[in-house]
């Protein structure tokens, strides 16, 4: 039995809000692709403000692929990424090292180490750390994310990029930053990953919240309901099936 004084404590009132989801995977290669063609379209007209649009639209691709937070993607390095000896497919690109998380009260931020899921990370990271970043970069700069006018891109900027690429595309006003970590953890659990890999990989230190970040969606509701109810049938004609 669970009491309240020995239960989780969820301090960060977004994470009740009804009004804040994850992505769907539609709504979020909708959000992606809206950001490369902004890239595109600054680059065609001239304009030099096609790199800190190259860079956030991988920004939020890389937040999303590893599953962070604002605050834990924004002070991301260079350096802060590893191999995985046992998935070699990801290159450079198989382990990312935050040293940034979220921190407990009083305590120093939480670091963990998390690894890559989705095949098309190290291609986007690649991309970015060789070919295009140094144009924006100051030499010397350890930053993976760094600004046009300082060490390295504001939270603010990064919200504000954001919000206007989702109200450009009429998506839903409840979709902000933290939607792509929730989406994460919502994609991974429809595509059959362990929960508990799946909250190792957030860093979470309970499954309670982990569970709060996952949205579903029905369609995966029903493929399991199906699944089961095939599974409890299937079980219930073996008997029978052997009498003949």
């Amino acid at each position: 039995m669970v009491h309240e004084w020995d239960a989780a404590v969820h301090v960060a009132a977004a994470e009740g809000d009804p009004a804040k989801r994850g992505f769907t995977l539609d709504e979020l290669q909708t959000l992606l692709d809206h950001a490369d063609e902004q890239v595109s379209r600054i680059r065609a007209a001239g304009r030099k403000g096609w790199l800190p649009a190259f860079r956030d639209a991988t920004l939020f691709k890389v937040a999303y692929a590893y599953g962070l937070r604002r605050n834990e993607t924004r002070m991301l390095d260079v350096a802060d990424f590893g191999r995985n000896p046992h998935a070699d497919e990801f290159g450079n690109y198989g382990v990312l090292y935050v040293r940034h998380g979220k921190a407990m009260k009083g305590s120093a931020p939480k670091r963990r180490s998390v690894l890559a899921v989705w095949d098309w990370v190290p291609e986007i990271l690649v991309e970015w750390v060789d070919d295009i970043r140094p144009m924006l970069a100051i030499e010397g700069n350890p930053a993976l994310w760094p600004s046009e006018r300082a060490t390295l891109v504001g939270l603010a900027q990064i919200n504000a990029r954001l919000s206007a690429y989702r109200d450009a595309l009429g998506l839903d006003a409840g979709l902000d930053f933290h939607s792509l970590r929730r989406s994460y953890v919502t994609h991974l659990i429809e595509a059959g990953w362990d929960p508990l890999f799946v909250q190792q990989q957030v860093g979470h230190e309970h499954a309670s919240t982990t569970a709060i970040y996952t949205c579903v969606s029905s369609d995966f509701r029903t493929r399991t309901l199906r699944q089961a109810l095939d599974a409890t049938m299937d079980a219930a004609l073996r008997p029978a099936r052997r009498a003949r």
